[in-house]
């Protein structure tokens, strides 16, 4: 009898388990936002050669998964509607997502500026009572690193609320909110973020071993052990561990996420690749990870940065992060907020996180929607030529004009052929600016804005800040 029960029991086991229930990734949750205009995959798991079936506004698509579980059905592209609607998948068992929307889906990741919540920026009281857009949404990755590409992730999507938005991605809301209010469609959000991490750490492993420029970066770290003992070990330990080594967070955060159809990715991060030594290998870096996440998207989707902002830290090496980031624009499909006038000295996380987001907006909306909006971007260098003791700089994205804010033009350093460099008058003729020095006869170059903290005023009509710029290559 005892034996009968057991195999009875056995039987009953197996039939459970080949009998799985059918799964979907967290992204596919309650209050989701899809894209609209685009094709739409949606995917899970289930038992091999299992037939499974999606319902979404009117389409039906099915398919079998295969030896690994794995199934993926594609939407046909999807009209904007703010009109909730319910996604079905159904098996073996039925799951059904509810109250989703379609319409702008926008990914931002990086490090602790782009992971400070509305409750930490500016005017977070008077922010919470203009919070009531039930139409925006933010999916929030809350599971951390990997040390091999995971297939899910733990978050959820929230709706933006007046109780609800003090946990929101103050820079990415804040981008949002103004891409809600012009294209007045319903907005997702995906943040993935974690503070003080480096790039390395959100750039998949093997794209880094196998990129010659990016070899240094994707060493892997020594073992604990053979590093002097830290004055704090648990708390050290569990520093690395946050940071997921090399790859460790696009294994853990962003894998997971792929391939979700987004509109484009937001990147906020820099701050912990300025060490002296290291600074130089962003120039790499960034254009390795957005290359690499759009092939792993399968899609050349556009995608933008917050440029290092004016800071005090005299022991980095800050002026290369901004110059990496400058020379990523080369990328197509790209661009780049400049935040070099809203910093601030002792605070590496400035709290005007409203500005961040509008001028991350004004791109989106000028470049990606093909909106009429003032400016896309603060100038940027263009170009120089010598003529006899002065240096003539062209600008792009001199819209309205160029513009000395608040006085002379200030900011501009000269050098000859001995480096030494002395301060610059310079003046502004249409869209150039003239550089110069009585200490100069014979210039050679000119930087602008090459400090950590620096004084600097070169602006276009629109109230954009031109970037950070040198014109020599010296060390």
């Amino acid at each position: 009898m005892k034996c009968t029960s057991i195999l009875l029991l056995s039987l009953t086991v197996l039939a459970s388990t080949a009998r799985a229930d059918v799964k979907l990734p967290a992204i596919f949750s309650d209050h989701a936002v899809l894209l609209s205009g685009a094709t739409v995959p949606i995917w899970g798991w289930a038992d091999a050669g299992e037939k499974v079936e999606v319902s979404f506004a009117g389409q039906k698509k099915s398919a079998m998964p295969d030896a690994n579980g794995k199934w993926m059905v594609k939407l046909d592209a999807l009209k904007a509607d703010a009109k909730s609607q319910e996604l079905t998948v159904k098996g073996k068992n039925t799951l059904t997502v509810k109250d989703v929307l379609v319409g702008e889906v926008w990914l931002g990741s990086g490090q602790s500026n782009m992971a400070l919540r509305v409750n930490q920026a500016n005017d977070f009281e008077k922010e919470k009572t203009t919070a009531n857009l039930p139409r925006v949404r933010m999916f929030t990755v809350s599971s951390g690193p990997s040390a091999k590409a995971e297939e899910d992730c733990t978050g959820s999507w929230v709706v933006c609320a007046p109780g609800t938005i003090g946990s929101f991605s103050a820079t990415l809301y804040f981008f949002g909110r103004e891409i809600h209010k012009v294209l007045g469609v319903p907005t997702g959000l995906i943040n993935s973020s974690v503070g003080g991490t480096p790039i390395e750490s959100w750039i998949a492993p093997e794209a880094q071993q196998a990129s010659p420029d990016n070899a240094k970066a994707a060493a892997k770290p020594k073992p604990a052990a053979d590093n002097p003992t830290p004055k704090n070990p648990q708390g050290a330990a569990a520093k690395r561990e946050s940071k997921g080594g090399v790859g460790g967070l696009f294994d853990g955060k962003i894998a997971p996420l792929i391939p979700y159809a987004i509109r484009g990715g937001l990147w906020y991060q820099g701050e912990a690749n300025t060490a002296a030594g290291k600074a130089q290998l962003y120039q790499n870096q960034l254009p390795l990870l957005i290359t690499d996440w759009r092939k792993r998207w399968g899609n050349e989707f556009p995608f933008a940065w917050v440029q290092l902002p004016n800071f005090s830290a005299p022991d980095k090496e800050w002026p290369l992060v901004r110059e990496a980031m400058l020379k990523t624009l080369k990328l197509p499909k790209t661009g780049m907020a400049i935040t070099i006038d809203i910093g601030e000295e002792k605070n590496i996380h400035p709290k005007n996180k409203q500005e961040v987001g509008r001028r991350l907006s004004l791109w989106a909306l000028g470049e990606v929607y093909g909106k009429k909006v003032p400016s896309t971007s603060g100038p940027l260098t263009a170009g120089h030529e010598v003529k006899g003791d002065k240096v003539m700089l062209k600008f792009t994205h001199a819209d309205e004009g160029l513009v000395a804010k608040n006085g002379e033009l200030r900011g501009f350093m000269i050098a000859g052929e001995d480096k030494q460099w002395k301060p610059a008058t310079a003046k502004i003729v249409g869209d150039t600016v003239i550089v110069s020095s009585p200490e100069i006869v014979k210039p050679v170059a000119v930087r602008y804005a090459w400090q950590d903290w620096p004084d600097c005023n070169l602006f276009n009509g629109a109230g954009l800040p031109a970037s950070p710029f040198r014109t020599d290559e010296w060390d």
